[in-house]
């Protein structure tokens, strides 16, 4: 038995449904006033992870890295927790 052919609507109905139907993410984000926490949360992220893929890379643990930069173990699981605020300024 054949399927029936599916029905699509096209790109100018759904753009009439969808207001931000070809905008980008960033025109997203700016309209709903966010794009600033947005981008700084991907910032602080790419960081922690750069940093943590370099000490995989050259296998060095916490400890080794708190040194290397002479500080505490514990600022260093903040630099790499994406979630603390080592990274964020408060205005």
């Amino acid at each position: 038995m054949p399927r029936a052919a599916a029905t699509y609507e096209s790109d100018d109905d759904m753009s009439k449904k969808n207001q931000h139907w070809g905008s980008t993410l960033d025109d997203f984000l700016k309209e709903e006033g966010i794009y600033e926490s947005a981008r700084t949360e991907a910032v602080t992220r790419l960081i922690a992870w750069q940093i943590a893929k370099e000490m995989l890379k050259k296998g060095i643990t916490k400890t080794q890295m708190a040194e290397q930069m002479h500080t505490s173990r514990t600022q260093v699981d903040r630099i790499l927790n994406p979630s603390s605020s080592i990274f964020r300024v408060n205005l």
